[in-house]
């Protein structure tokens, strides 16, 4: 290889600045485009950032509104039916010249409206005319005054429920009328009408950093925390809305106006409306709405977007700052290449004349390296095939490992499900029959089976399984209880008797309790399938003190076990039942079970006919349990 010339590595020095001074002007022309559309970028997100932080504080506040005008109704829905039922009020409907009967209807009017807080009660005959009412005593009495053109009216007359927000004709005061048929003979014989106040609400609204207003259905304002916006519309003011408003004469006289609002949707679906009034500057405010469609209003709620706006211009402001401190240490980064680059260049020089030498004497390994690349070939190939022959052997193991555990853990869930299940039947049954203990108590069961599964999930043993782990001193009958109950609904299905005889005085055996259970359940589940169908459905369940500890015995009246399947019945897989009634491994894990509890688990005919299985655990005080005793 030629040696580098001085003067070659010279010009390659310089040639390599000027790229590199190249490349520092491209980069700040990049800063300069960057920090132009920084301002807009980050402007436009972050203003729908903020926005939306606004947006969920004004939801909050829109639920609260919403709710308690809800609220506010619902507590007198019901009370202008129930006036309407007294006595004194059909009387006043079928007699309503009565001058006796309208003097009690006025003071009762006037009483329930005291008591009750409604702003006006009063009664109308059919053709709309004010009989008796509350304020029959006031300058503004409703009595003889007809309403017939109020839809709260017309709609009770119906034989309906009438609802209607509109200013008294009378009064000349806000209100929501209910309407409520006076019935007499299966007939609507007159109306009772119920005036409730609303302004306390209204009260409620001011003083916070938000407007809230309430509109009708051509979008005028009767309710708002901001009196100078009453009866103002946000939507157009056309012919045809002001001719609705007017058949009802929601609004009396009074002279409607369009508040001057203008409204857009950002593109992240906010709505924001700009407000003009007389003498003050345009104010923005995010516009959320929620429609009540029971009495035909939306609730508007009006939040200033000024803190949201500040939050985006300091974001923006610190988004620049920081495209600007990027930018600067950017072109302190390429100064620093552009120097690093000159050296490197004349570092170049001298390590091509080191490659030269070097490459010299490597070309005498060169015959050698490929002879050992040859032999390296061959080993790595060699090595390849027993790694791959070793990765399936694994995963075969992991594979068969897998299907054993899946069948357990399919086995040993069967049960506590079916449990559960049939649990979780009883107790919709039993609230549906408002038996609410009761179904209480199922529940309670059902959480105690998911524990319990939960439990087995965390205990499960393969055949093999290492004994003498979370074992504990365990009372039998609290385990007998339990494995009871979970297989009382199988036993009750197949209408089996099951018997149960424990002395009092068992002493404690040291065993797993879930993992007993789970063996005393499935020997009560086989004995069950055992004797389905036969004529003795009986199964016995005793247990005795021995002098090493317990021996329980479960006793089917089934066709037993025949003596040359007793050595494989509790073989893994190995089962009696018919094609699909069983994976035959409850009586391998069960075994399994009670091995390591250092007890033994046997099987036998019963005198008389049927299986006997004899299980015996030891004290928890005691030693293992000895081969010539198990």
């Amino acid at each position: 290889m030629a040696e580098a010339s001085p003067n070659a590595t010279q010009s390659g020095a310089r040639r390599i600045t000027r790229r590199v001074r190249a490349a520092s002007w491209l980069a700040v022309v990049v800063v300069v485009l960057a920090l132009a559309t920084v301002p807009w970028l980050a402007g436009r997100d972050a203003l729908g950032l903020f926005l939306g932080d606004t947006a969920r504080r004004g939801d909050t506040t829109l639920r609260l509104a919403v709710a308690t005008m809800r609220g506010q109704l619902a507590r007198f829905e019901r009370l202008p039916q129930l006036i309407a039922e007294t006595a004194l009020v059909r009387d006043l409907a079928a007699s309503p010249d009565d001058a006796e009967l309208v003097a009690r209807s006025n003071a009762y009017f006037k009483h329930v409206g005291a008591l009750l807080g409604a702003s006006d009660v009063y009664f109308m005959d059919l053709s709309g005319t004010t009989r008796a009412a509350s304020n029959y005593d006031t300058a503004t009495s409703f009595v003889d005054g007809n309403f017939a053109f109020r839809p709260y009216f017309f709609e009770a007359a119906a034989g309906g429920q009438g609802r209607f927000f509109a200013l008294g004709t009378t009064s000349f005061k806000r209100g929501y009328y209910f309407g409520a048929p006076v019935m007499l003979d299966g007939a609507v014989a007159g109306v009772v009408a119920f005036k409730v106040d609303l302004d306390a609400i209204e009260e409620t609204w001011r003083g916070g950093d938000y407007e809230i207003i309430v509109t009708d259905p051509e979008g005028i304002i009767f309710l708002a925390s901001r009196p100078e916006w009453l009866f103002s519309g946000i939507l157009p003011l056309t012919a045809e809305r002001r001719a609705q408003s007017a058949v009802t004469r929601r609004y009396v006289d009074t002279d409607l106006r369009e508040l001057p609002l203008r409204e857009f949707v950002l593109r992240g679906g906010h709505s924001l409306a700009h407000v003009e009034e007389p003498g003050q500057a345009e104010r923005e405010f995010l516009h959320l709405a929620e429609a009540m469609p029971d009495a035909g209003w939306t609730v508007n709620v009006l939040l200033d977007t000024t803190s949201a706006r500040r939050q985006m211009i300091t974001t923006v402001l610190l988004a620049v700052l920081l495209v600007g401190l990027g930018a600067l240490m950017l072109t302190l980064m390429w100064q620093r290449r552009a120097r690093l680059a000159e050296r490197l260049q004349l570092q170049t020089a001298a390590q091509a004349e080191l490659e030269r030498r070097v490459a010299e004497r490597t070309s005498e390994l060169a015959a050698l390296n490929a002879r050992l690349e040859g032999e390296i070939s061959e080993r790595t190939a060699a090595e390849q095939d027993l790694r791959k022959a070793q990765a399936d052997l694994v995963q075969a193991s992991k594979l068969a490992a897998l299907g054993q555990m899946s069948a357990a853990l399919s086995h040993e869930f069967n049960q506590p499900l079916a449990a559960a299940r049939n649990f979780a039947d009883n107790a919709l049954t039993l609230i549906d029959r408002a038996r609410v203990s009761e179904a209480r108590d199922n529940i309670g069961r059902i959480v105690a089976l998911i524990d319990r599964m939960t439990a087995i999930s965390k205990h499960l043993r393969s055949f093999a399984r290492k004994p003498g782990q979370e074992l504990a001193a365990v009372t039998l009958s609290d385990v007998v209880t339990a494995a009871c109950e979970i297989a009382a609904l199988r036993l009750q299905d197949a209408a089996i008797e099951l018997s149960v005889d424990l002395p009092a005085d068992l002493p404690l055996v040291h065993a797993g309790p879930i993992r007993l259970q789970q063996v005393l359940v499935n020997l009560l589940t086989n004995a069950a399938d055992a004797i389905e169908g036969s004529d003795d459905r009986r199964i016995e369940l005793a247990a005795r003190p021995t002098p090493r500890g317990v021996r329980v015995t479960l006793r089917d009246h089934g066709p037993g076990v025949a003596p040359a399947l007793r050595e494989r019945i509790f073989d893994p897989f190995f089962s009696t039942k018919g094609v699909g009634r069983g994976l035959g491994l409850g009586l391998s894990i069960s075994y399994n079970i009670i091995k390591d509890f250092g007890g033994d688990l046997k099987v036998s005919s019963a005198p008389g006919g049927g299986a006997l299985f004899t299980l015996d655990l030891r004290c928890a005080d005691a030693a293992p349990l000895p081969e010539a005793d198990i």
